[in-house]
Parts: C-alpha cells; structure tokens; sequence
C-alpha cells in the first residue's frame, strides 16, 4: 500500500482523478465507481463459473477482473495471488476474498469468499442427499462433461497468458520449468516449491536484479486506471491500512467464529460424538492444507476411511468426482465425508438431518480460517508493494506458480481425455499413465474446439461454457452408454 505524498512532488494524474472526483462526489466510500452491488453480480459470475479446480478458478477471476472489467492491474493480481499461495486452504477461494476486501472492505471480502463457495456447497449437498439415498453420483459426471472440456481450455489460456506476461527472461523461465518438474514428475510438496522460488528470487535479485524484479511495486501507466489501483495510490483506501489494533479486532472476532462451535460440541456432545470429530478434524485440516486440496486428499481419505470409518473404500473418488464437477474448491469435498461421518452415525438424530448439519460444520471450519488469514494479513502484504526485495522474491514465486499452473493444467486435461488414469512410481519419479485405449475423442474435440472458439474467435467464457455443456449433454444423451469421463 502507498500513502498519499506529502511532498512538493505534484500528485500523479491517478491522483489528480481521484481527486477530481471526491470533490465532485462521483465516487463511493472506498474511492472508486464500482458500487457494491455490481461487485456482488460479479462475485456471483466468478462463483458459477469456478469450475475444474485452483487453476480454472484463478484463469476465470483473471479473464474477467483483469482483462474484461479491468478493476484490478495484472501486478496486483499476481500480489495477491502469491499470498494465498502460500497460505493453507483454497488458494483461490482466498483470492476472491482478498480483491473483494480490497474494493469494499470487510463486507466485500466477506460476499466474495462466500459466494465462491456457496454454489459448490449447494451443489454438493443436493447431491449428497441423492447419493446417500440411491447411490446415483454417475449422473452428475454426465451433466459436468461438456463443462469439464471448456474448463480446460480456460486453464490452458491462463497459462498461456499468465506466462507470456511473466515470464520475460531465461531466468523466469528456469523457475516454471524447475518447479513444474519438481512438482509434477517427483511430488515435491508445494510450500516447499514457492519457498525455494522465493529463496532463489531473493538470492538473484543481488546478481541480476534487473531480471530478477519482474514484477514491478507499482503498475504500469496503462494500469493507472485500473479501479482499485488508482484508489490505492489516491490514498483513498483507509480500511486497507495495517495495524496492531485492526489485528487484534480481527483476532477477537474471528478466532471465536472459528472455535466457538468446537467447544460447544465438546461441552454438550463430548470428544467421542461424530459432530465432535468431524469439526476436530476438518479444523485440523484446515491449518495442513497447504497447496490444495490434492495435496491432502490421501491423508484425508486414510484417515475417514481407516480411522474414522466415515466413508467406504472409493467412496472418496465418488466426493472427489463430486467436487470435481460442481463449481468452487476442490476441497469442498470435506462437506461430502462430513455428511456422510454423519449420516451414518447419526445417534438421535434422523441420517438426514445429521448429514445436513455436518455438511455445514465441515464447511464452516474449513473456511472460516480462510478469512482469518485474508483480513489479518493482508494488510501487511499490501505494504510490501514496492519493496524491492519482496518483488524480486514474488517474481520467482509467480514464475514457479506458472509451472504449478502448468501442472495442474496436465493433470486436468488428461483426466478429462482419459476415462482411466494410473500414477505409476518409476526411476524415482510419480508418472501419469492413461490408458490409450481409453480416451474419450469427444472430450479432446469439445475441449480443443472451445479453446480455438476462446484464442481464435475471441469467444466469450460464459457462451463458450454453455454451449460446451449443452454439446455434452446432447453427447450423454444421444450415447447414454458411452462412458462420460
């Protein structure tokens, strides 16, 4: 964040607008035209169509703040997005919360983050119910498959796009490679990728600091009118203002919100009850799910099925498909093992009943921690733009982010292309190997075709996403016995 100059230095023109239009009482409290409800019909735009995991979530927030309603400039984006990073939970659940704290505060950031999960929430309990009921999940993959093509030509145009404009020199590029390497064919943990970028980005930006700083503090002339880049160098962004006091009022309140519900569960149904467990574990969960949620999915699934005997063996892929085909996080899959937790042992309560009520327990401490961190830290990290050390370190974070990017990109496409999938371990690497005889032409043709409609034709995302889904369903329903995988 930069406060407004008091030297004889004349403001910028950004300023100077900024200015001009407080005096004319053209703009809101928070120093920019966007109302708050034309920010909430955006938030619910981002939020119906964050399909197909962090990457297609990120590349949809990026194609339309960004590039189609230009709020937010590309360098700020990309701050934002090396902070939720490298926090634990859904990265980009955690990035809508922090453009909407910026452009509205509190209450952007809090309509923001909770409508990118509301979709997937109703969603996956509507189909919770019907899977507990009559063990139907199949038919939610054929509703999604044409969806799931078109996402993964979002994803692709991300990284292409993301890439172009971050990765300038031989050195940003070392950094994608070495990191889509390191995460793809060996596991690497993800925290340790994004640190060692930025240990190495710290470390070249006394080589070659000119190469190595790619990302600028402050934007660039053609980003000055980007909404809540011009409010932030105006000075006109107060609630974004870091402070030990502002701290401790987020403290006092959000730790509470957090673990209220657990100490009320402990004193009224005691450590043993499943409601007890289920909140227990999905808070402990909360604070370990660095990288997604892929990277706790085995543990996740060890331990409900093993220890708790919350699901049946497979029944995890079944949450996974689940969350996979629904809009918002990956890790929305936690409501879908909290019902079920529930469901089957439902003590007083009817098996319904008690799947709803821990479908919103296992929701509620997944991400009311999200929020903790987005508006406790975040106005610390706004601090940091323009710091010469901090950007060379966030330079080399994105550049990697570009190659986790990647991964997750190759990941999706070929599950989208191939009904079956094996991770093999060979020569001391995790290999991917689908089945050839099993790829789907109709998927690769929906998802090149939507890709050629996007780069080509200049396409828009949501035409080009319902159209995708209506040619799958047409698909389904003309080959109902083809699997649409």
């Amino acid at each position: 964040m930069h406060e407004p100059s008091t030297s004889s230095v004349p403001p910028s023109s950004g300023s100077n607008q900024i200015t001009r239009d407080a005096t004319a009482g053209n703009l809101n409290a928070f120093g920019h035209h966007i109302t708050f409800g034309e920010a909430v019909r955006v938030w619910l735009r981002v939020a119906i169509l964050s399909f197909g995991g962090p990457a297609g979530q990120i590349a949809v927030m990026h194609r339309i703040l960004v590039d189609e309603k230009q709020w937010v400039s590309e360098s700020r984006f990309l701050h934002a997005l090396n902070y939720c990073m490298v926090l634990p939970g859904p990265e980009a659940q955690q990035l809508a919360t922090y453009i909407g704290w910026l452009l509205h505060g509190i209450k952007g950031g809090l309509v923001a983050g909770a409508l990118f999960v509301l979709p997937g929430f109703l969603s996956i309990l509507v189909l919770s119910l019907l899977y507990a009921g009559f063990q139907e999940a199949s038919l939610v993959q054929a509703l999604f498959f044409g969806i799931k093509a078109a996402v993964l030509a979002i994803v692709i145009q991300a990284v292409i796009r993301i890439g172009k404009r971050v990765l300038k020199n031989a050195y940003m590029y070392a950094l994608a490679v070495a990191a889509f390497v390191a995460i793809f064919f060996f596991a690497v943990p993800f925290p340790i990728v994004i640190v060692t970028a930025g240990l190495i980005g710290l470390l070249g930006r006394h080589v070659d600091p000119e190469r190595f700083v790619v990302i600028k503090g402050h934007d660039t002339p053609e980003d000055a009118g980007r909404a809540i880049d011009a409010m932030m160098e105006g000075g006109a962004a107060s609630h974004t203002r870091a402070s030990r006091g502002r701290a401790l009022k987020v403290l006092a309140v959000w730790l509470p919100l957090w673990f209220a519900p657990l100490v009320a569960l402990l004193v009224t149904l005691g450590y043993e009850d499943v409601f007890t467990q289920i909140g227990l574990f999905f808070s402990k969960l909360a604070v370990v799910t660095f990288g997604g949620a892929y990277s706790v999915l085995a543990y996740m699934a060890q331990e409900a099925v093993q220890n708790y005997g919350w699901l049946a063996p497979g029944e995890m892929l079944d949450g996974l498909g689940m969350a996979e085909t629904t809009p918002g996080p990956l890790i929305q899959v936690v409501q879908f093992v909290g019902f079920m937790g529930a469901f089957r042992a439902p003590g007083t309560l009817d098996p319904f009943t008690a799947g709803i009520l821990a479908s919103v327990l296992a929701t509620w401490v997944t991400f009311v921690p999200c929020f903790l961190w987005i508006f406790l830290g975040a106005p610390y990290v706004e601090t940091l733009r323009g710091n010469q050390a901090v950007s060379a370190a966030l330079s080399a974070v994105t550049a990697a982010v570009v190659g986790v990017m990647l991964n997750l990109a190759i990941w999706f496409a070929v599950h989208v292309a191939f009904n079956e999938v094996e991770t093999v371990r060979a020569y001391g690497m995790l290999l991917l190997i689908p089945a050839w005889g099993s790829i789907h032409i109709v998927s690769v043709a929906l998802a090149a075709g939507a890709f050629i409609a996007m780069l080509r034709f200049k396409v828009g995302m949501l035409p080009m996403i319902l159209v995708s889904a209506l040619l799958g369903i047409v698909y389904h329903l003309l080959f109902a016995g083809v699997p649409a995988a």
